[in-house]
């Protein structure tokens, strides 16, 4: 795995570059993701005498064969502004470590408890076959949201509501990639619009703004559409 360390309208002298390589321990991130390829560290510096105590930014991305994870930091030096850094990039390395984890180990069942945690599936008798069970005359109905569902009805399969606070589009762009999604929902900071960026291309990506229109009846046809194009 490389280490590649840059500066942005600014110099890095040698010794920050020995520290960086001393810093990101290569056989601790690669314990937490096995597919890192490459690190990137970016140096600037803000000279602004306002800013002072912020005027040393660092910036790491780290590149795998799975997403692209990015942390940054800024503080009075670069070397305080690489550590804030690097235990920010070890906590999101750790955060989705644990969930990989969790996902392959944890709600796996066994046969026998199939039948009491999967509704309506076939129940096998003691010497294997299948029992019989007597079919349900009514047809049932249940509500999805705000649909009423009667027997198999729509595929909806689940509703969600998350609260989430605005953030800007680079911001969006940084979440997605951080949780490995095509697509990322999200509210405009600048517009108070709930905007959808989504994946395109090798690299390009593209947004959607959803914009209410309260003069458009249903025969427009909606805002729906693939994320494509």
């Amino acid at each position: 795995m490389d280490i590649v360390v840059k500066g942005r309208k600014t110099e890095v002298p040698e010794r920050f570059r020995k520290h960086v390589a001393e810093k990101l321990k290569l056989d601790k991130i690669q314990k937490l993701d096995g597919k890192v390829i490459s690190l990137d560290v970016e140096v600037s510096k803000e000279h602004n005498p306002r800013q002072a105590d912020r005027s040393d930014r660092v910036e790491i991305t780290l590149h795998s064969r799975g997403p692209v994870i990015r942390a940054e930091a800024a503080a009075a030096d670069p070397y305080a502004a690489l550590d804030l850094a690097t235990a920010k990039l070890e906590g999101r390395l750790r955060k989705q470590h644990d969930k990989r984890h969790n996902r392959r180990g944890s709600g796996r069942i066994s046969a026998a408890e199939v039948a009491d945690v999967v509704p309506g599936v076939a129940e096998l008798n003691g010497n294997g076959q299948l029992r019989s069970v007597e079919t349900p005359q009514t047809v049932p109905t249940t509500r999805m949201g705000s649909l009423e569902v009667q027997g198999e009805g729509p595929l909806v399969v689940r509703e969600k509501l998350h609260t989430a606070a605005p953030m800007t589009l680079d911001q969006a762009l940084y979440e997605m990639e951080l949780v490995g999604h095509d697509f990322y929902l999200f509210v405009d900071s600048e517009t108070k619009q709930p905007s959808v960026v989504y994946r395109r291309h090798a690299y390009d990506y593209g947004v959607i703004h959803l914009e209410s229109d309260p003069l458009a009846g249903s025969e427009a046809g909606g805002a729906g559409g693939a994320l494509g194009g």
